[in-house]
């Protein structure tokens, strides 16, 4: 892999991570324009940093929420508690298949253009029914966390995006969008850490001639994730994720089409 390679990999990542688009999607659309289906498998070292880039992005902008919510465990506030509780149990649809499937997980994970195209407008439909839900001050119950962990857990498939489902399935339930869109993104950041310790575990190899493209990946995805995660935040509020709609109806339509004539 090229720096060049790393840098619009990392780029990618960043961005899709929050935007609502689908990173795992666009990551395989991206490996087909490039002509190289190996690109992303290539080193699973490259794939854990950018991952962990992109939530050490999402614990910078939610440096003071996380830092009250620490101080409120340690002090036995019951907000933090509730909070932190809901946040675990959101967790376990998505880990529990990411152990239990993992395998067939992977074998989506290889060309499936045509899954992703399909999903793409699944993400689409879901962004466009989120828009027109009508904003409400409702906080996340316990409840309300186990759907949205659900939603999380679909959005393993490439071309559902995690950010636009779990935040899409919180709007809908009827939950404020500032909220919505702070529970979406700090739920992910246990997730994100704890896949990359069980692939350094599992013996993730860092290779020393790659350091030029780990450093490009990351401070790309750092920096692509810093601005995507307040844009996001931004959207929500303001009820324009109908663009993004569009967008992965557009782009869905385009890799149905790359698919079924290749």
């Amino acid at each position: 892999m090229s720096i060049i390679e790393a840098i619009i990999l990392g780029i990618i990542q960043g961005l899709t991570e929050f935007l609502p688009v689908s990173s795992s999607g666009h990551l395989e659309l991206a490996k087909a324009v490039l002509g190289n289906e190996q690109l992303p498998a290539e080193s699973l070292a490259f794939t854990v940093i950018v991952h962990f880039a992109t939530a050490l992005s999402t614990i910078v902008i939610f440096r003071k929420d996380i830092v009250e919510i620490v101080k409120g465990l340690f002090s036995g506030n019951k907000e933090s508690i509730s909070f932190s509780m809901k946040i675990i149990v959101s967790m376990i649809p998505a880990a529990l298949i990411g152990v239990l499937f993992n395998d067939q997980i992977e074998a989506l994970f290889s060309g499936q253009i045509l899954l992703v195209g399909a999903m793409l407008g699944v993400t689409g439909l879901l962004l466009f029914l989120a828009d027109r839900a009508k904003s409400t001050e409702k906080s996340v119950g316990l409840l309300d966390a186990v759907v949205i962990g659900l939603a999380q857990a679909i959005a393993i498939l490439p071309g559902i995006s995690r950010s636009g489902a779990t935040v899409s399935t919180s709007v809908l339930l009827g939950i404020d969008r500032e909220k919505s869109a702070r529970f979406s993104f700090l739920m992910v950041v246990p997730l994100i850490l704890g896949k990359m310790a069980k692939d350094i575990l599992d013996g993730v190899q860092f290779t020393g001639d790659a350091f030029g493209v780990y450093v490009a990946g990351f401070i790309a995805a750092f920096i692509a994730g810093l601005l995507a995660c307040q844009w996001m935040i931004a959207l929500v509020k303001r009820s324009q994720l109908k663009y993004f709609s569009y967008y992965c109806f557009i782009v869905g339509a385009i890799a149905l089409v790359w698919a079924l004539s290749a």
